[in-house]
């Protein structure tokens, strides 16, 4: 892994139907009105919108997102990364034992923003902080959707 990646993982439980979590998932032009880290989100293409993303820190990442994975019956959505970051996210839900269900995250990215590309060696420990932060507020809008 180069010193400019940088790869996250969590999961949501939540009370909420599988397929009712994969839905919220699937429609990200409506992140904005219930995850406060994405401040926008513009419709580019059919399969393609530019979103941009603010957490904790004082900076804005502005990102391409292609979906090239959209299984509903699998419950899986990924999506190509271009922009301040490139890479991929997915999502995968599945039913939880002891909550409705879990979505599992990952996302494997490369920082590309110049001002955080310079930071990149020191600042690895706040980015991750930065996006359980991001995370936290998502998990806390989707259970309150």
């Amino acid at each position: 892994m180069n010193r400019h990646a940088i790869r996250f993982t969590d999961t949501w439980r939540t009370p909420l139907a599988p397929d009712a979590v994969y839905a919220t998932l699937a429609d990200v032009t409506a992140y904005p009105q219930w995850w406060p880290s994405f401040r926008s989100v513009r419709e580019t293409g059919e399969r393609e919108c530019e979103v941009v993303i603010r957490a904790l820190l004082p900076y804005e990442l502005t990102v391409r997102m292609t979906l090239v994975v959209e299984d509903p019956a699998a419950r899986v959505l990924e999506a190509a990364l271009d922009g301040d970051l490139a890479g991929r996210v997915r999502w995968t839900v599945a039913p939880d034992e002891h909550h409705g269900s879990a979505a599992h995250f990952a996302q494997h990215v490369t920082v590309r923003k110049a001002a955080l590309r310079r930071w990149m060696p020191l600042a690895r420990p706040f980015f991750h902080l930065n996006h359980a932060v991001a995370m936290q507020a998502g998990r806390r809008g989707l259970a309150h959707r």
